[in-house]
């Protein structure tokens, strides 16, 4: 079970480090039939932080989050 955490530890890490209030970040991580769905849920003024440019961070994240599920064999997805 601790394996499969990694990918909701990750993400908050992640982006605590790019908000400037990371005490507003929360993370829900939820198992469905479809894989796992992990809801990231920032400060208003930190989205575009987290969004980037034309929304390049938030897809590397989501990149990053498909290779931790790969090597849990799960499938993992960030909204």
């Amino acid at each position: 079970m601790t394996d499969n955490v990694k990918d909701k530890d990750f993400i908050e890490y992640a982006v605590k480090m790019l908000v400037d209030n990371p005490d507003d970040v929360k993370v829900e991580r939820k198992i469905d039939e479809m894989g796992v769905l992990i809801t990231l849920d920032v400060n208003a003024k930190d989205m575009g932080m987290v969004i980037g440019r034309e929304g390049m961070t938030a897809k590397a994240l989501r990149t990053l989050l498909r290779v931790i599920g790969a090597r849990n064999n799960a499938r993992v997805n960030l909204k």
